[in-house]
């Protein structure tokens, strides 16, 4: 399961944040999509993340709703491409602590994203290929 590529449980066409939308208007993003972080891109190209901590500081700070995704994302983003194994992307999110990882090509491409939850299915799925737990709510 670790060999697997990150592309086999990667979310393609994942919910993106534009750099020029205000931190309102990805807050209600969020909201809609039930994500806490999203990647920033700009014509198919990631140049960061925004996550919920980073609208809770901006807020917090005293910024106005008004502000701009790109005045308060992260620029400096680890990312995976989609033949990284998903052993990588455990490693990533047990060592640094990171929920989600963008997947780019080597054009910097967003081709979607991984979640530690993701990863965590598959390692169950494989363990468990029927639900031992809520059958009849459990999705795969």
């Amino acid at each position: 399961m670790m060999n697997q590529e990150v592309r086999s449980i990667m979310t393609k066409d994942p919910v993106v944040a534009s750099p020029t939308q205000t931190i309102d208007e990805v807050s209600d993003l969020m909201m809609q999509s039930q994500m806490q972080q999203l990647p920033v891109v700009v014509d198919g190209k990631l140049m960061g993340m925004i996550t919920s901590y980073d609208l809770w500081k901006a807020t917090r700070e005293g910024h106005g709703t008004d502000m701009q995704v790109k005045d308060v994302m992260t620029t400096k983003v680890v990312r995976i491409t989609p033949k990284d194994k998903v052993g990588t992307a455990a490693e990533l999110f047990a060592d640094k602590r990171f929920k989600t990882l963008p997947v780019v090509n080597l054009n910097n491409e967003l081709k979607g994203v991984v979640t530690a939850f993701d990863v965590i299915k598959c390692a169950f799925n494989e363990e468990y290929p029927v639900p031992i737990l809520y059958q009849d709510v459990f999705e795969h």
